[in-house]
């Protein structure tokens, strides 16, 4: 796909954003920022805990969560998509693992969004066969639906309807990460 198709689509984005229904305002976000930062403190800060963000979703709601834990954290990713730029979840590919050994180490698993919990799932799964003593799941936003993976979120910021949803670090076709509210596709 050439630059010029990227720019378009870039556009196509920027008119998504006009017509989507704002789902929560950046002054929500923040206040279930707080509170997780809280939950999370009293559930891990003893523990020196590996917060392991979930790449590309993650990055902006890591950015904004990490400055409020106040203690003693170490921080690594991991990269592992079901989306490749779709809008609907297929197969997950990994791009990167952890970089840190997460033997015996407590993580906080930070993603932007629990949807069905497969990809959640597979990689709680992948920290557990690694070793870590607990992993636990943190995730700005959850979807209200069942979910296949039958997973729960230790720390959930925020709840969002069973649509389509992006802002926060969320992304329409690869564009939209960076609005500091959350929107549903019309």
């Amino acid at each position: 796909m050439g630059e010029g198709d990227r720019a378009s689509e870039a556009r196509q984005a920027w008119r998504v954003l006009e017509t989507a229904k704002r789902i929560h305002a950046e002054a929500d976000v923040d206040r279930a920022l707080d509170r997780m930062a809280l939950a999370i403190r009293e559930a891990v800060s003893e523990t020196n805990p590996i917060m392991m963000v979930v790449m590309n979703g993650a990055l902006v709601f890591a950015g904004h969560l990490l400055p409020r834990l106040r203690f003693p954290l170490e921080v690594d990713y991991i990269h592992a998509t079901r989306y490749q730029g779709a809008l609907t979840g297929g197969e997950i590919t990994w791009a990167a693992g952890p970089s840190l050994d997460v033997a015996a180490r407590t993580i906080v698993l930070l993603d932007d969004i629990l949807d069905e919990g497969v990809t959640l799932r597979a990689l709680a799964d992948t920290l557990r066969a690694r070793g870590a003593a607990a992993v636990l799941k943190a995730v700005l936003v959850t979807k209200t639906r069942a979910r296949a993976a039958g997973l729960e979120a230790d720390f959930s910021g925020l709840d969002v309807p069973d649509r389509y949803v992006f802002g926060c670090g969320m992304d329409y076709n690869g564009f939209l990460r960076n609005t500091k509210e959350i929107y549903a596709l019309p």
